[in-house]
């Protein structure tokens, strides 16, 4: 559960972290294309070959960063490759209607505007599929200088400048949000992690403090009889002597069941508590049905406890059951009538418990009936 919790956390805090370089990406983009691009792009509009052709593609550029951008600002996939491809269809197209005075001019936006365009679309993905990406925009861009200007050094020397200029800004972008994005995740989910189990070790030093006040209560009830019994006070024949030993025993027992590492700990419990009974010579017929939920310690304290009473008083036979079901567990006792309850019970439906905060919700109810056959008890949790 706590690796969950500190995935789901990393993930948050990443998300959180990337919403600035985000929107950081969609403004250098934008504003590239808006406050350079288009302004080039009219000032040359009657030097291409067909001005309407490169309108267009300045308009495809603007919708698919568009879609980009608001998929990206969302959280939300877009179709990638699909709009690389048409990205990179445009860059082709604007090279064929430029002039060669304009090949390193503004004026062809597609080849200097594509990798940012294309760090929206790839945003965390791989470096490697952004530097594939921006390696056909230069090869793009190569055949285009080749046949406008020949392979002449200076212009070779240019394209090689551009060539770094248009890549290195990207690049560098894409590395330093997923540095910063891994080391966001990793942060999480270490504070994730030491917040887990700082929450372990305090449930766990409730549970301590717990069985300890448990095992002083036992200790003065226990000690009580047992120091009756060392000054004569109680006679070990008597019956009702035998059942409050036989009681003491049984909660001793589960306490000492409540701690170990069981798959059914519930069912584990009350055999512990059945095994003190049997070996005082009382038989006791115990069925589990149904397949138990995981229950905390309370919940299955809350079924058990008044059983146990009972089942300690029982004089002749007993029979346990438990029915355990996704949302329910069920525990019932019968036993003659005649075994003189010690404890005085609850009346039909009453509610002994209900689940904390900190544990499933649910609440456990306690039903007793008696008649001059059997007496019959039943705990049973719902979950809410």
């Amino acid at each position: 559960m706590s690796t969950d919790l500190a995935g789901g956390a990393a993930g948050t805090v990443t998300a959180t972290v990337e919403r600035g370089p985000r929107i950081a990406a969609v403004v250098i983009a934008f504003g590239w294309h808006l406050a350079i691009n288009l302004p080039a792009v009219l000032g040359s509009w009657q030097q291409y070959r067909l001005p309407w052709v490169v309108g267009a593609g300045w308009l495809v550029f603007s919708v698919v960063g568009v879609i980009a951008a608001v998929n990206l600002l969302r959280g939300a996939p877009s179709p990638t490759w699909p709009l690389v491809g048409v990205l990179l269809l445009v860059d082709v197209a604007v090279f064929a209607c430029v002039p060669g005075s304009l090949v390193f001019d503004s004026g062809n936006f597609g080849w200097a505007t594509l990798g940012w365009f294309v760090v929206l679309l790839l945003w965390g993905r791989r470096i490697p599929a952004l530097v594939a990406v921006l390696a056909v925009g230069a090869a793009i861009a190569l055949v285009g200088v080749l046949a406008l200007h020949g392979g002449g050094a200076a212009d070779l020397s240019r394209y090689a400048m551009a060539v770094y200029g248009n890549a290195t800004l990207p690049i560098a972008m894409m590395i330093a949000v997923n540095l910063l994005g891994t080391l966001a995740g990793s942060t999480a989910r270490a504070a994730a992690a030491r917040t887990a189990i700082e929450t372990e070790r305090a449930v766990a030093g409730r549970m301590h403090q717990t069985r300890r006040d448990r095992l002083a209560a036992l200790d003065r009830t226990a000690g009580a009889i047992l120091t009756d019994l060392a000054q004569g006070r109680a006679d070990p024949a008597d019956p009702a002597v035998q059942r409050r030993c036989a009681l003491e025993a049984s909660r001793l027992r589960r306490l000492i069941a409540e701690s170990d590492d069981v798959p059914d700990p519930l069912l584990h419990e009350l055999r512990a508590c059945v095994d003190v009974v049997e070996r005082n010579g009382l038989p006791v017929d115990f069925v589990a049905v149904g397949t138990l939920p995981p229950l905390p310690v309370e919940i299955r304290r809350q079924l058990a406890e008044p059983l146990t009473t009972t089942l300690a008083a029982a004089t002749r036979w007993a029979r346990l059951t438990v029915v355990g079901q996704p949302d329910e567990v069920v525990v019932s006792l019968t036993t003659p009538g005649t075994s003189m309850i010690t404890s005085e019970p609850a009346g039909p439906g009453d509610t002994i418990g209900r689940a904390g905060d900190d544990l499933p919700g649910g609440e456990v109810e306690y039903v007793y009936e008696e008649n001059e056959e059997l007496v019959w008890v039943q705990t049973r949790w719902r979950a809410a």
